[in-house]
């Protein structure tokens, strides 16, 4: 004779409980560290801009690469990818209740 399994009773979930659950990507934090990543790389495309010259005949190497646009811009590019992919992949801590 062949058993007949009943299919367990699961408890339901209302509405109420379901939105209760349900948690965004980003937090607070997670948006306020992504806005400061992305100053940080609006800053280095700032100081990048420039080293134009109103003659084109006459040419300026020495503001064309200078320090700022060769280092010190491309550093606070890296940097601010960094933080904004730190941001993306940061994970708010659960509080076990």
């Amino acid at each position: 004779m062949s058993s007949i399994n009943k299919p367990s009773k699961k408890k339901s979930t209302s509405l109420g409980e379901f939105n209760e659950e349900k948690l965004f990507s980003f937090s607070k934090k997670n948006y306020k560290i992504l806005l400061f990543g992305l100053a940080i790389n609006i800053l280095g495309f700032i100081l990048m801009i420039g080293g134009g010259s109103d003659d084109p005949n006459q040419f300026d190497a020495s503001e064309l690469f200078s320090h700022r646009r060769i280092t010190i811009s491309p550093i606070l590019l890296v940097i601010g990818y960094i933080i904004i992919a730190y941001a993306i992949m940061k994970k708010e801590k659960v509080n076990s209740k």
